[in-house]
């Protein structure tokens, strides 16, 4: 009887540890915050007409090894965007823009960011990601 309780004890420690394991997704203190910039071109990308901040446009984010976007958000007024109560682990940004090669059948492009959060209170900036219009 003593070795049948031991055996329960011990599964459900272990339970509780295999359940302390969370992955990446919202529900920590970290953050990963970064800014958009658009190229204005002509439409043989040959003329950089003007350059501006991304009002409003939508910034993706990818949880881990999940194969669609996680969480969505839009750029402010300066281009700005901010995810809020990550946890440690990678994941990806990512902004859709015009191809400049002109190579893409549809036009357009996922420019993507790769991101690892290390800390549990840490707040990644990501490199300010330029797209074309």
């Amino acid at each position: 009887m003593k070795t049948l309780n031991k055996s329960i004890l011990f599964l459900f420690i272990a339970t509780l540890f295999m359940a302390c394991e969370k992955p990446e997704g919202e529900g920590g203190k970290a953050a990963i915050k970064g800014s958009i910039w658009t190229e204005d071109w002509n439409t043989t990308f040959t003329v950089l007409q003007s350059e501006y901040a991304a009002a409003d446009v939508d910034v993706y984010i990818i949880y881990g090894n999940n194969l669609s976007y996680s969480d969505r958000t839009r750029a402010n007024y300066n281009g700005e965007y901010e995810f809020k109560f990550l946890r440690e682990g990678n994941y990806k940004i990512y902004v859709y823009s015009k191809d400049k090669s002109l190579q893409s059948p549809s036009g357009q492009i996922a420019i993507i960011k790769d991101v690892k959060i290390t800390k549990k209170k840490q707040t990644v900036t990501v490199d300010k990601i330029t797209i074309y219009n």
